[in-house]
């Protein structure tokens, strides 16, 4: 590795996820089912699908989306408390199960977390959730009092009437909960907020700094087997033969099964036992003509797609060609983006216990539905005779939002019936099956006229199609618009931020078999780089400074985030001596972000980071402190990628296996992070997965100052740093 300071650290070693007998023991019984039975017992009361109420005034607010790190789950319930006026300090959360949302028509509507629409895509029925509550709560204590609701108001979990009389809501939750909900509710001015847009601490940080929180990987029941599996090396191969006799006798083996046409299972009383059986278990696989992919050969199918007549076309202004051929000065530069793993901290696991006439699974999901929908198709039986119960999860990255490991335990807890098995990814495992950030590359010609305006832009990306791999149906006309995002017009996914007169953004869809997935951020990762970086060329090539490049072409609200960050970040101001500052900006998951890098680069070529300004503006902002945090943890995960992040392909299969090979940032490697939050209100913005885009190509702008030398693949740790002649 050529990268040499906080970028060459000893590797990571992989910690272990099991936790005590004894502390397991008290967490979980064969009885368990999920916290949501609790709101089932006598004086316990459900006003609605969102809010239970006990008598001692505790109010449990349910949330249907998943919690992995990014703080869904505390904003989603400051958006219920907010509306209920409850007491804050009495809140907790239990999440329901996908089947009871099928039985009850999908009251809680999408359980699927990911895309950072948590909050966005759900705060108006969450809202509607709790004022629907708080309404049936003061209509209870009106009807005891004889008096009409409108003389009664809610704040802190109390009903309070004109002439001075009160009841607190655990009092009133019983008659409450026997009433009709209201057909109508009228929600807050963000501008009275009193709950949400308040910098609050999460409701899920405590149990987990004290280890009292349980992951999937941490459960268990009375009589429970573990099991592990080794699938295809090679993605799309297939599972010729295994001799089972070499291991059965093995400590502890229970059984040795085939699943799918691809991969083999050891079950055994511990992971140790499982795991040394699967290792010492013979096996032969059919790759074919697989075997002979390599990364090059993949790189190669991307190069021919730069140049292809044929390309789906995602954004048209104009035209482009003619206007850079007429060009007074022409530029133009290629890009690339490797694969990428999600590398979870958790690897894949699930519990599943099967029986003739029902199937239950315990696990982390970013999409429950699709897990049930899963579990009920790999046990043969009617959605309605499953559940799946959500366990906190130990990081998703969108590589949880698939059930490929849901459908494996199923399968194999369907050979043994009736007894709870847990199957557990081992991290070798986790880290050569994942479903990999797509590999692209990306040629880029731009026009610049006398005055150095930019009048044409050809955007020309080669590579992977997620859609394609996974979700065909979503296809338009065999195109993929997902691949644009952050480069077209059209919905907030893909909102393009840059008024250029003539514009071209097309794609080369080339599919190798390596299978891509939704990796944070996405597409707009890439793109960002693509298209920042090239902003920088092309100002460059223009003899202009690169934030007022930007500024003359950019839309409003990308402008006024860009020019926020600039400001916090004293751009253009005396930096000390060495130290270079980067650009970056995008419209992402319907947030408008930008970034400042500043960075410098030792005369021996040693890079350091020292800070990331950021601005965001998400529209409303439920939780600025959390915001904050996530915009500090996107960049871990976005300078984690540009740094170390790339997954290398030989005969087949993926090289990297565990995080030796696989690198991630330590904590001496972080930059400082300053966030410049500037809701403008009107819309519901994502959180989290915005900034990761903008990391790399504000550092890779700074470097290219620092060196004056242009980065335009990653990861980092394959280029030497030293400064230009």
């Amino acid at each position: 590795m050529t990268i040499q300071t906080s970028l060459g650290r000893t590797p990571l070693n992989r910690r272990g996820f099991l936790v005590s007998g004894a502390a397991v023991a008290g967490g979980f019984s064969l009885g368990f089912s999920v916290p949501f039975e609790a709101a089932h017992a006598a004086e316990v009361k459900e006003i609605n699908a969102w809010v239970v109420i006990h008598p001692d005034d505790k109010v449990v607010i349910r949330i249907a989306r998943s919690e992995m790190g990014q703080g869904t789950l505390t904003g989603l319930a400051q958006l219920v408390a907010e509306e209920l006026e409850c007491d804050w300090n009495k809140v907790t959360w239990e999440y329901p199960t996908p089947g009871e949302n099928l039985k009850r028509n999908r009251v809680w509507k999408n359980f699927s977390t990911g895309g950072s629409r948590g909050i966005r895509e759900s705060n108006q029925y969450v809202r509607e959730g709790g004022a629907m509550a708080r309404e049936m709560l003061i209509a209870a204590a009106a009807a005891q009092w004889k008096v009409p609701a409108s003389e009664c108001s809610a704040a802190n979990s109390v009903v309070s009437h004109k002439s001075g009389k009160k009841l607190t809501y655990g009092a009133l939750a019983a008659a409450a909960a026997q009433l009709e909900p209201p057909k109508e509710v009228k929600l807050k001015d963000p501008k009275d907020w009193k709950i949400a847009g308040k910098p609050l601490k999460r409701l899920d940080t405590l149990d987990k700094v004290t280890g009292k929180q349980l992951y999937g990987i941490d459960f268990t029941m009375p009589g429970m087997l573990v099991a592990t599996v080794r699938a295809c090396p090679v993605i799309g191969g297939k599972l010729k033969s295994f001799d089972a006799s070499k291991v059965e006798k093995m400590p502890g083996v229970k059984k040795v099964v085939a699943i799918d046409s691809n991969a083999v299972v050891v079950v055994a009383d511990t992971y140790w036992n499982a795991r040394t059986a699967l290792a010492a278990l013979p096996t032969d696989w059919d790759v074919g003509k697989l075997g002979e992919v390599q990364t090059e050969t993949i790189t190669a199918m991307l190069k021919e797609g730069l140049d292809a007549s044929e390309a789906f076309v995602g954004n048209k202004v104009g035209d482009a060609k003619a206007a850079i051929d007429s060009a007074a000065k022409k530029v133009e530069a290629t890009y690339s983006f490797p694969y990428q793993n999600h590398a979870t901290m958790e690897p894949m696991n699930a519990t599943a216990r099967v029986t003739a006439d029902k199937c239950e699974v315990w696990c982390g999901t970013q999409n429950g539905e699709a897990a049930l929908a899963s579990a009920a198709e790999a046990a043969g039986l009617p959605v309605a005779q499953c559940d799946v119960y959500k366990m906190m999860l130990g990081g998703g990255f969108g590589r949880r939002g698939r059930a490929d490991y849901v459908r494996q335990a199923v399968l194999v807890a369907k050979e043994m019936p009736g007894t709870p098995v847990k199957l557990i990814w081992s991290r070798e495992e986790d880290m050569t099956h994942g479903t990999y950030h797509p590999t692209t590359m990306c040629k880029l010609t731009g026009g610049l006229d006398a005055q150095g305006n930019l009048v044409g832009l050809h955007v020309r990306i080669s590579g992977q199609s997620i859609l394609a791999a996974l979700l065909p149906q979503n296809l338009q006309n065999g195109m993929d618009p997902v691949v644009f995002q952050g480069l077209a017009q059209g919905g907030v996914e893909a909102a393009y931020g840059y008024d250029v007169p003539n514009l071209l953004v097309d794609h080369a869809m080339r599919n190798p078999h390596i299978m891509p997935g939704f990796w944070r951020g996405v597409n707009a990762n890439q793109n960002a780089v693509y298209m920042e970086c090239f902003m920088d060329e092309l100002a460059e090539a223009a003899g202009q400074d690169p934030l007022a490049f930007r500024l003359k072409m950019l839309k409003p609200k990308n402008a006024a985030v860009l020019k926020a960050a600039a400001d916090k970040a004293g751009y253009g101001k005396p930096l000390p001596a060495g130290h270079f500052h980067g650009l970056a900006q995008i419209m992402a998951y319907g947030s408008y972000v930008a970034g400042v890098a500043e960075v410098s680069v030792s005369p021996d070529g040693v890079l350091k980071i020292h800070k990331i300004t950021a601005g965001t503006d998400p529209g409303y902002a439920v939780n600025p402190a959390q915001i904050d945090r996530q915009v500090a943890g996107s960049f871990v995960y976005g300078l984690s990628a540009a740094l170390y992040g790339e997954i290398t392909v030989k005969n087949g299969a993926v090289e990297q296996t565990n995080f030796d090979s696989y690198n991630v940032m330590r904590m001496d490697e972080m930059p400082r992070v300053e966030a410049a939050l500037v809701p403008s209100g009107g819309f519901w913005g994502g959180v989290g997965e915005p900034t990761i885009a903008i990391a790399a190509p504000a550092v890779l702008n700074a470097i290219a100052k620092a060196t004056g030398k242009r980065v335009r693949d990653l990861p980092l740790m394959n280029h030497e740093l030293k400064k230009g002649a």
